[in-house]
């Protein structure tokens, strides 16, 4: 458990500094239909001769086997999952605002955002549920 806490505040803390190139690939999965895979470098391109080791288990685990897992929860559910973990832990910057525009990109309505946040809200802290509404705004840009 500590270690995925500590893989998920390392991933917001790459996109932080403005680290990541997430790009998508076409996949076909038999009996499914097409689904787009991630493909994060993140990690490489920050830390990669740094922390080599790090920066695989960011690439190509927390991105590339979590991420694309393909079970009971759908990239849209993970998005939501990742910016209430972000939101929980008071994380609310740059990388805060790069899961935000991540869960849009897969489908995450304005609508549904601002329900999570407001039910994140009574159980992680109203000053951090009041950040993140500030960042989702600016990403959903409303006025």
């Amino acid at each position: 458990m500590k270690l995925k806490k500590v893989l998920i505040i390392t991933a917001a803390a790459l996109m932080l500094f403005g680290a990541g190139t997430e790009s998508f690939a076409e996949e076909r999965t038999e009996g499914k239909p097409m689904t787009k895979k991630i493909v994060q470098t993140a990690g490489r391109d920050v830390l990669g001769q740094t922390a080599p080791d790090f920066a695989r288990y960011n690439d190509d685990i927390l991105f590339g086997e979590i991420w694309n897992k393909q079970d009971a929860l759908s990239v849209k559910q993970r998005c939501l999952i990742t910016v209430i973990s972000l939101v929980s832990q008071g994380i609310t910057d740059s990388s805060l605002k790069y899961h935000i525009q991540n869960a849009q990109n897969n489908g995450v309505t304005l609508e549904e955002m601002a329900d999570t946040l407001t039910q994140v809200a009574f159980y992680a802290g109203w000053p951090k549920a009041w950040a993140a509404f500030r960042l989702v705004k600016e990403v959903y840009e409303v006025p």
